[in-house]
């Protein structure tokens, strides 16, 4: 019954339901000894099939007392059975022994009973022949319905399975992606930390000989000097991050609070340093200022980094003015500059670009990077301040 596929399963249930009382209404209507008796048990027998799958011991009862009271009264043959052996597959499938057994005994045994005590143009003979092959069906009907209960069971083994493999390839791959993440991590610790030191150790003599020598120090040595401290201290506070947030059983600072050196309270230190190197940067605060999520937090500073950087490399001689606007559902960070860049000569977004797009884009917000109307550049992004979406 392919066109059944797809229907909600009272619907199918009441269709096959509505299908066995038609045939054996039909079978009342050609029996000469059946009446309205026996119409109203085939109907009773046939319909609390309905119930087969939520209630299946009401069938298998109704069904066969209903049967029963055609097969006796009006002796109509097979056709009664057939109510009886659908409710002995239902109460079978349900995980039921004993009472399809009985149910089955006790009709066939008082069918054969009936039938021997008034049948007049039958041997006896025919009349076992018969319920020994009625016998035969009740027996399908328990073994057929044995082997679905089993081979759903089997199936839904085999989904659970495939459902916990399918976990622990995950599992397994997130383990692996931690571990090559703190790889990296120490790799480029160990490789750019070296670096770092030696710029930061080579500033500080020159630094220190200066003042030794009652010379003023240059600031852009005292920049490099600073730079390479902060520079040091944010690699390994990267490290640290990477390292927890690779951590298999989920413990440590998930939410990447150790890297206190990348926060917005340290704007002034960063806007510090860009004016050391001869950028002319002014800073905006408006809003009440109040506690952010440690990701806003440090994509904010981030971005505000990274812009000052590009205006510092691109933009030589221009000035550049920070606004940072704290609202109740989002935090709008936005720098400016009057450098050369044009609508009709955009620059070629690079690596520092792309960033700051995918930090803004983790956390559900917006960002505009592009030339301003009056000359220059602007990059303005809008970091929401609850889960992002």
């Amino acid at each position: 019954m392919t066109f059944l596929r797809g229907w909600p399963p009272l619907a199918v249930d009441s269709a096959l339901a509505a299908v066995v009382a038609v045939m054996l209404s039909a079978t009342v209507l050609v029996t000469p000894q059946a009446g309205v008796l026996d119409l109203a048990a085939v109907l009773v027998g046939s319909l609390s099939l309905v119930a087969w799958r939520r209630a299946p011991l009401v069938p298998l009862v109704v069904g066969t007392v209903s049967m029963l009271v055609f097969s006796v009264h009006a002796q109509p043959g097979p056709p009664a059975a057939f109510p009886v052996l659908m409710a002995v597959f239902a109460a079978v499938w349900a995980g039921h022994r004993l009472l399809p057994a009985l149910a089955s005994a006790v009709f066939l045994g008082v069918s054969l009973a009936v039938d021997l005590a008034t049948a007049t143009g039958q041997s006896p003979k025919d009349i076992v022949q018969g319920t020994t092959l009625l016998l035969g069906w009740f027996l399908a009907s328990g073994v057929t319905a044995t082997v679905t209960r089993q081979r759903q069971a089997y199936l839904e083994q085999v989904e659970q399975r495939a459902l916990e493999a399918e976990r622990t390839r995950e599992e397994v791959a997130r383990r692996r992606a931690g571990e090559e993440r703190l790889r990296i991590a120490r790799e480029l610790h160990d490789s750019l930390t070296h670096s770092i030191s030696v710029i930061k150790v080579q500033a500080g003599v020159a630094v220190h000989l200066a003042r030794k020598r009652g010379e003023e120090v240059p600031g852009a040595l005292l920049a490099i000097q600073e730079a390479s401290g902060d520079a040091m201290r944010e690699l390994r506070a990267t490290l640290e991050v990477l390292r927890d947030t690779g951590d298999p059983d989920g413990c440590g600072d998930p939410d990447g609070s150790g890297a206190q050196d990348s926060r917005l309270d340290r704007l002034d230190d960063l806007v510090e340093r860009a004016r050391s190197t001869g950028l002319a940067a002014t800073v905006t605060i408006s809003g009440v200022r109040h506690e952010l999520p440690a990701e806003v937090d440090r994509a904010a500073y981030r971005i505000v980094q990274e812009a000052l950087t590009n205006v510092s490399r691109h933009a030589g001689g221009a000035a550049a003015s920070v606004r940072v606007d704290f609202g109740c559902d989002e935090l709008v960070v936005q720098v400016d500059d009057d450098g050369l860049a044009s609508r009709d000569a955009p620059p070629v977004p690079g690596v520092g670009l792309l960033g700051m797009r995918e930090r803004v884009t983790a956390l559900g917000g917006r960002l505009r990077a592009e030339p301003r109307p009056e000359g220059g550049f602007t990059v303005r992004a809008e970091l929401p301040l609850g889960e992002p979406t």
